[in-house]
C-alpha cells in the first residue's frame, strides 16, 4: 500500500510496538495519544498532518481511539535555503552531510543548524558557519581539558569568580527557560556561549578554582543535548562515572538570578556616544554625575552647554546640549 497510508496512523503503531493481533492496543493508544508534539516542514500541512487527521477522526468514528485530534502541538520548522533556493534531491543543491562531518564532527553539524536560525526559520546554508561552531566546541574542549585534573583550589575566591557563578545561574535559568518555552534553541546556545566567554576571562589561578569548575560542569551538561558526543566525552574528563545523560539537571539558585549593576547607554543629542556601568541602586543625581564625567562623553560635552539630561532607570541616560 502507498506510504502515505502507512504514515497516517503509524503513530498509534508506535503506541505499541510489539501488539501481533491488531494494528495497535487500544488500552495502549489511550494513554499515550495524542501526541505531545508534532514537528514537520511546511509541505506536511497539506499532506501528512491533513491525512493524519483524517485517520484519527475515521478510528474515533470506529470506537478504535478516544481522541479526536492526533498531535496536541504543532511547529512548523523552516526550510534550508542554499543560494537562495530551497534544497531539495530534485534541485541538485543539497550538501553532503558525510563530507562536513568527516571534517568537522556531527556535534559540529549539529550546533550550526540549531545556532543559525530558530527552527521555525528558514536556515541560509552558509559553511563559514561550521567554522565558528567548530572553533566554539573546542574553547568548551579546552576548558574541560584544563580541569580534568585535581588541581582546584577551593578556597580561592575574587569578585571574576563571583561574576562566573552568578552568570553560570542566569544562563542556567536562561537554557532551561528557552528549551521549554518554545525550543529557542539559538538563543539557549547563544547564553552558554556569554558564560564560556566569561570563564576565558579568569586569570590561570582563578580557573584552578571550585567556581570556576562547577561553571564547567554546568555549561558541558546545559550543552549535552544539543551536541551529546562531545559532552559525553568531557564528562568523562572531568570525573563522571556514568553517561552524562544519567546526571540530573542543573539547577539555579533564584538570588542569584538578581542583577546588581545596570549597563546605561548615554547619548548626546540623540547619538551614543558611551555605556556606563552603575548599580541599580544609584540615585538619579548619581547617574547624571557619572554619566557628565564619562571621559568619552566629556569630549562630546566639552565647551558646550548642557540642557537637559534624562535617565531611564537601568537603561539609558540622554543629553541633551547647545
Amino acid at each position: 500500500m502507498a506510504t502515505f497510508i502507512d504514515s497516517s496512523w503509524y503513530f498509534l503503531r508506535f503506541c505499541s510496538p510489539r501488539e501481533n493481533k491488531a494494528p495497535f492496543d487500544q488500552q495502549e493508544a489511550a494513554y499515550w495519544m495524542p501526541v505531545d508534539q508534532y514537528i514537520g516542514g511546511i509541505e506536511h500541512a497539506v499532506l501528512h498532518l491533513l491525512y493524519s487527521r483524517f485517520f484519527t477522526k475515521f478510528l474515533s468514528d470506529e470506537g478504535l481511539v478516544r481522541v479526536r485530534e492526533p498531535f496536541h502541538r504543532l511547529l512548523t520548522q523552516g526550510m534550508v535555503l542554499k543560494e537562495g533556493e530551497v534544497m531539495s534531491k530534485s534541485r541538485g543543491n543539497i550538501v553532503d552531510p558525510d563530507e562536513i562531518i568527516k571534517n568537522y564532527g556531527a556535534d559540529t553539524l549539529r550546533l550550526f543548524i540549531l545556532f543559525a536560525a530558530p527552527p521555525e526559520a528558514e536556515l541560509d546554508w552558509n559553511e563559514k558557519g561550521m567554522d565558528g561552531a567548530w572553533r566554539f566546541l573546542n574553547r568548551v574542549w579546552r576548558l574541560a581539558d584544563a580541569l580534568s585534573g585535581d588541581t582546584r583550589t577551593a578556597s580561592l575566591s575574587s569578585a571574576a569568580t563571583a561574576c562566573v557563578t552568578k552568570k553560570m545561574h542566569q544562563t542556567i535559568k536562561k537554557v532551561t527557560s528557552d528549551m521549554e518555552g518554545g525550543f529557542k534553541f539559538n538563543t539557549a546556545i547563544s547564553g552558554i556561549m556569554e558564560l564560556v566567554n566569561e570563564l576565558y576571562k579568569l586569570s590561570e589561578a582563578e580557573m584552578r578554582s571550585a567556581q570556576a569548575a562547577e561553571a564547567v560542569r554546568a555549561i558541558v551538561l546545559l550543552l549535552a543535548p544539543f551536541v551529546p558526543h562531545i559532552c559525553e566525552e568531557m564528562w568523562r574528563m572531568l570525573g563522571g562515572t556514568a553517561s552524562i545523560f544519567t546526571a540530573p539537571w542543573p539547577a539555579f539558585d533564584p538570588a542569584l538570578l538578581v542583577e546588581e549593576e545596570a549597563t546605561y547607554v548615554v547619548q548626546v543629542n540623540g547619538k551614543v556616544r558611551s555605556k556606563i556601568v552603575l548599580s541599580l541602586a544609584a540615585r538619579q543625581d548619581e547617574v547624571k554625575t557619572a554619566a557628565l564625567e564619562d571621559a568619552k562623553i566629556r569630549e562630546w560635552t566639552a565647551g558646550k552647554v548642557v540642557q537637559k539630561v534624562i535617565v531611564v532607570p537601568g537603561k539609558l541616560v540622554s543629553i541633551v546640549v547647545s
